[in-house]
């Protein structure tokens, strides 16, 4: 176990590689980030359809598709803002379910937690989705990315009836099946020791602390290669590093509840996540499900993400692994043009019917 200092002074350290140079840059409000996006910055969501207390409901510019059911996206709400799900033309994977046919679109645009949001919990969150699906219709296709993915299957499993469909990309489901260094680090840290950095910050985490200690020592350079799958394009690589300053602060209460109930006691694949008042298992779940994993994954190791398959056996489950790592799922050219396309067949398509068989997917029924 890590001395009280130890926190910090990984931080400290990543911090200098970084070009953070004050400590109170990892005071949340402290450190100059880029303009914040607006809908028309994005190749889809143009239009803001609710403007709730943890979000934007982002909805197309235009419409899309025969579909009624909508598809809600559910983007991370863990270190950087929810434009990864349409980052740039050929790297939206937005773009590529409404190519495939999914139907209308709407994303969760989380907002970056101010001093009043400081004792926003997970159900704050569950809350306001919710209430984003209400609005949608009351039923809907859900599509969770990375963390956004396990509060999507948490949502599904509280609520199996307003959920048509449910794809996970890259989500952390079952934190045993797999180590990862997030886990590692979790494991050494004592919870007390995340309390004080939750209180020094005014019961916020800065999003730059959070990259600092959860990032690696890759160059962005060599990032941007590896996520956007475009080697030798200037211009998406400048776009892509002026996302990754784009972080986002993070209540404490939702940080230490995510720290605690998923990454360390591992609740929601247990069948111990209490969601708006009730347990839920994932079990409950009655949709179908997609599951979109990378094969060298180095957030999200395949065995956590794809343990969707054993925990939700009443459903159906696909499972598609793509190479690549965790970023690239989501803004990576080949994978977007790829599997997210087919992912928006699989949303259009009715029950009963079948995507025309693709590369590297394996189906799986129970």
């Amino acid at each position: 176990m890590v001395d009280p200092f130890e926190l910090w002074r990984l931080a400290w350290a990543s911090a200098v590689s970084r070009g953070f140079l004050r400590l109170a840059d990892f005071i949340p409000g402290s450190i100059d980030r880029p303009e914040p996006l607006v809908p028309s910055d994005l190749p889809v969501f143009g239009r803001v359809r609710l403007d709730l207390a943890t979000m934007q409901l982002l909805e197309e510019r235009e419409p899309g598709g025969r579909q009624t059911t909508a598809a809600l996206i559910v983007a991370p709400f863990a270190l950087h803002e929810a434009s990864i799900a349409d980052f740039a033309e050929a790297h939206s994977l937005a773009q590529a379910l409404a190519e495939g046919g999914s139907g209308p679109l709407a994303l969760t645009y989380w907002k970056s937690a101010n001093a009043d949001m400081r004792d926003f919990g997970i159900d704050v969150y569950l809350g306001d989705l919710n209430v984003a699906i209400d609005d949608l219709g009351g039923r809907v296709s859900l599509v969770g990315l990375c963390q956004g993915g396990w509060l999507a299957a948490a949502y599904a499993a509280r609520f199996p009836a307003k959920v048509a469909k449910l794809a996970l990309a890259g989500a952390p489901i079952d934190l045993d099946a797999a180590p990862s260094d997030i886990t590692r680090r979790l494991a050494s840290i004592p919870s007390e020791m995340i309390a004080n950095v939750v209180a020094l910050g005014g019961g916020r985490i800065s999003g730059s602390l959070s990259v600092a200690l959860w990032s690696g020592e890759l160059s962005p350079e060599v990032t941007a290669e590896w996520a956007l799958q475009s080697a030798g394009d200037p211009a998406m690589t400048a776009r892509f590093r002026t996302w990754s300053l784009r972080t986002v602060d993070l209540p404490g209460a939702y940080f230490m509840q995510a720290a605690e109930w998923i990454f360390r006691e591992n609740r929601l694949a247990r069948g111990r996540f209490i969601a708006l008042g009730r347990p839920v298992a994932l079990s409950a779940i009655s949709a179908p499900i997609f599951v979109l994993a990378a094969a060298d994954d180095e957030v999200v190791p395949l065995a956590q993400a794809t343990s969707v398959q054993s925990l939700c056996r009443p459903t159906r489950v696909e499972t598609r692994v793509e190479p690549g790592r965790h970023l690239s799922l989501f803004m990576g050219r080949k994978i977007v043009g790829g599997a997210w396309r087919d992912i928006g067949r699989w949303l259009a398509e009715q029950e009963g019917e079948t995507v025309a068989p693709c590369r590297k997917r394996r189906r799986k029924r129970q």
